[in-house]
């Protein structure tokens, strides 16, 4: 085993060379630093390795260590390559994510291309430690919020250079899936979505970056890249819980004044939601089953977009099931209480049954161009649906029917507070739902129908014996 030697990080003047351990002032206790170097296991052309190690402060120090990444390296324990690059591994790991949804891919790339490489790429991975992650969020926090006059730092000018000089756009490919793609000199399409935007960034946003970059180092991690993960003790900003608001006749009319939504997570009355399905029947929406499965029985996009024939019965018990896809390109439920069989009526039923025979009709129209996905609800020729733009026709038929807005997700917020005011267990609205927790279902929905509220109220006076009651 080889013994620590003493180097420094001097260069020759004329050559401009490192001396290295020909310094002439190693001599000296306080220049330079002692570093080792072991046998590594061969690399993948089957050369030898011999890596390097430090620098450490004493020649003990070395030694000790020296012993320990010997041990390791003759276990089979893989070699730090301090050479690498933040940017660079998240440009590796993202490659290697081949299991991601198209839209779940857009999001990590945009955390990956606007914040963590300009703020942190440069850092090698070995290297990066909770306060440059920290840094990162603070200079990210400090976007659309620095106040005037006031210049930005080092960190915070990369992340907006980074923002001014993102021109790409998400192209589509055959199927339809968005794709990123570099626009050409000079080219203006738009820009990615959210880059002009005054508003600062969220909590919740700076989070969901956060969870990309740890997902990366937690990764890096596992696979002994690193010693051991800074994301896991970084203090990330507290998110504010958005709760669903009700469209009440009041929202409504001052909505209809201003144009302003009171909340970014609302829910139709029963009434609205008629009106929405009513207009589906009158634009004679294709979609309109997969819009009153979702907004009766709440179905997240994701799963109604992906449900197959054969984890249903409509014909029988009146039931879907949802259940892990054995295709390993894609993502799975969201959690396990996601895996679940709910019962779906007899209207939503009948209106499943003339979807069938409706795509039947398709299938033969589209003759060998059709693509057998297996999937219930499909474009006209199978092929699965984009998960986008059944948010955005959504969207579309709100504003043509004149509706106060809400987001596709939110007909699963409907789906769940128009259970519970038709009387429904919580209990079975969260099992129908796929909630993880029972007690979510009831914090975010008790409160939301007026209707349950009342009726709530109401009962607790009546129950009160009363000789006379002043009106």
């Amino acid at each position: 085993m080889a013994k620590p030697t003493k180097r420094c990080n001097c260069r020759d003047p004329k050559t401009k060379k490192k001396l290295g351990k020909s310094c002439p002032l190693l001599p000296k206790r306080d220049h330079g630093g002692w570093w080792i170097r072991y046998e590594g296991p061969p690399g993948p052309d089957g050369k030898r390795r011999r890596p390097w190690a430090g620098p450490y402060r004493t020649a003990t120090e070395a030694t000790k260590d020296l012993q320990r990444l010997q041990s390791e390296a003759d276990a089979g324990v893989p070699i730090v390559d301090k050479r690498l690059k933040f940017g660079a591994w998240l440009d590796e790991w993202i490659a290697g994510k081949r299991r991601l949804k198209d839209s779940t891919r857009e999001s990590y790339v945009e955390a990956i291309r606007l914040y963590g490489k300009p703020g942190l790429g440069h850092v090698p991975l070995t290297d990066l430690n909770e306060g440059h992650l920290n840094a990162l969020y603070e200079a990210m926090a400090q976007i659309n919020r620095l106040p005037a006059g006031e210049e930005p730092g080092e960190l915070l000018r990369r992340l907006l250079a980074a923002r001014a000089a993102a021109p790409w756009v998400y192209a589509r490919d055959e199927s339809g899936a968005r794709l990123p793609e570099k626009l050409a000199e000079g080219e203006q399409i738009g820009p990615a979505p959210g880059l002009k935007r005054q508003a600062p960034l969220s909590a919740a946003r700076i989070q969901r970056v956060h969870r990309v970059l740890s997902s990366a180092l937690g990764t890096a991690f596992k696979q002994k890249r690193i010693r051991h993960n800074p994301a896991q003790h970084v203090e990330l900003p507290k998110v504010r819980k958005v709760r669903p608001l009700v469209w009440t006749t009041e929202r409504v009319a001052r909505w209809r004044e201003t144009g302003k939504v009171p909340s970014p997570v609302m829910v139709w009355t029963p009434a609205l939601a008629g009106e929405f399905l009513d207009a589906c029947v009158r634009r004679q929406e294709r979609l309109y089953p997969l819009y009153h499965l979702t907004a009766t029985r709440g179905p997240r996009r994701g799963e109604v977009c992906g449900v197959l024939w054969e984890n249903s019965d409509i014909d029988t018990s009146k039931t879907i099931s949802l259940v892990e896809s054995a295709d390993e390109e894609d993502d799975g439920l969201k959690s396990d209480s996601s895996w679940r069989t709910f019962a779906i009526g007899d209207e939503n039923a009948a209106l499943l049954k003339a979807w069938r025979h409706q795509q039947r009709r398709e299938r033969l129209a589209a003759g060998e161009s059709w693509v057998d996905t297996g999937l219930m609800f499909t474009n006209p020729d199978g092929t699965a649906l984009r998960e986008e733009y059944v948010s955005e026709h959504f969207a579309a038929i709100v504003a043509a029917a004149g509706l106060p807005p809400i987001r596709f997700h939110d007909l699963r917020h409907c789906a769940a507070s128009l259970m519970l005011a038709a009387g429904i267990d919580p209990k079975v609205v969260s099992a129908t739902l796929g909630h993880a927790r029972y007690s979510f279902t009831m914090d975010v929905y008790t409160s939301v129908m007026p209707d349950v509220a009342q009726a709530a109220a109401n009962a607790t006076i009546a129950i009160i014996p009363r000789s006379a009651r002043q009106s």
